[in-house]
């Protein structure tokens, strides 16, 4: 069905929902603190996926080689990168913050050029660009003030630098095991890391909090669509096009953040986010273009 259809309705897919994440990361977060919204997470997502993989006997035991490699891929995300995330999302809205999530392809074709051999057409740069005009416009005000506090834009660069490094030792990862292998691993192991961070700095507060229907749809909602299916195309996507190519496509997240936001939870829809959005959409189109004689 994917080869049918080809890759780029999974990718888009897949930053539906990390769009969509903003939002209810934002419900949860009424209740509790982002460490234990990271965890509870992980941990219903690991739960699900290793549920799946035994009962479709799809399960794929890991080389000896390869479990350092996951640990550290795991180490940048989902562990570093949900830290930069969370926290940077406590302390900006969620439109800013995806609008910064979405700078993730203006540094991965550097990164990518010297780790993986990367190449990228001259449309591909500059859609990149377009793409990152239309982010600033998004980001900054008339009078040229970030729509972000400076802690909170730090720490989702922060997360950012996480999420470059980890596309690196995914596409290693991704030539040996599944996608779905690889995010089910990796969600399990980022529980591990997390856990002793919960424990000691959250988890009095977890057991004073009454989960209700909004908190509990949003939990599940994350882990499922944010934290396995959406990873799960993902992954899926670089295996096809490559890092730099896949990356392109996370400028659209801010574009369904803010639709979401909203809609969901009533942030501003200014001309201003309009215009950023339209021409962030115009870069990934133009990024995508290729000539058919250019691989990457």
């Amino acid at each position: 069905m994917f080869k049918k259809l080809g890759i780029y309705p999974i990718v888009i897919l897949s930053m539906v929902f990390w769009g969509m994440s903003f939002v209810w990361t934002s419900i949860v977060f009424k209740y509790y603190h982002p460490i234990t919204t990271v965890f509870l997470r992980l941990v219903i997502s690991s739960t699900l996926l290793m549920v799946f993989i035994f009962i479709t006997g799809k399960v794929e035991k890991l080389k000896k080689e390869d479990r350092g490699l996951l640990f550290i891929s795991a180490l940048f995300n989902p562990f570093l990168y949900f830290l930069g995330e969370n926290f940077g999302l406590k302390n900006s809205s969620p439109t800013i913050s995806s609008v910064i999530i979405a700078t993730i392809p203006v540094f991965t074709p550097l990164v990518a050029f010297f780790t993986l051999k990367e190449r990228l057409s001259w449309l591909n740069i500059a859609g990149i660009f377009i793409s990152f005009i239309g982010i600033g416009i998004m980001l900054v005000n008339p009078d040229l003030s970030l729509n972000s506090s400076p802690v909170g834009a730090a720490l989702l660069l922060g997360a950012v630098a996480s999420a470059i490094i980890y596309s690196v030792f995914l596409k290693r990862l991704t030539h040996k095991y599944s996608a779905l292998t690889i995010i089910t691993y990796q969600n399990a192991i980022g529980v591990l890391y997390f856990l002793p961070f919960f424990l000691i700095f959250d988890f009095r507060h977890f057991i004073t909090v009454r989960p209700n229907l909004e908190l509990i749809s949003a939990l599940f909602q994350l882990a499922f669509f944010a934290s396995s299916v959406a990873y799960i195309f993902y992954t899926m996507t670089i295996k096809k096009i490559g890092v730099s190519r896949t990356n392109v496509f996370s400028n659209l997240i801010p574009v369904f953040t803010a639709i979401f936001s909203a809609i969901f939870i009533s942030e501003i829809f200014s001309i201003t986010k309009i215009t950023g959005m339209a021409i962030v959409i115009a870069g990934v189109m133009v990024a995508q273009v290729r000539k058919r004689r250019i691989e990457n």
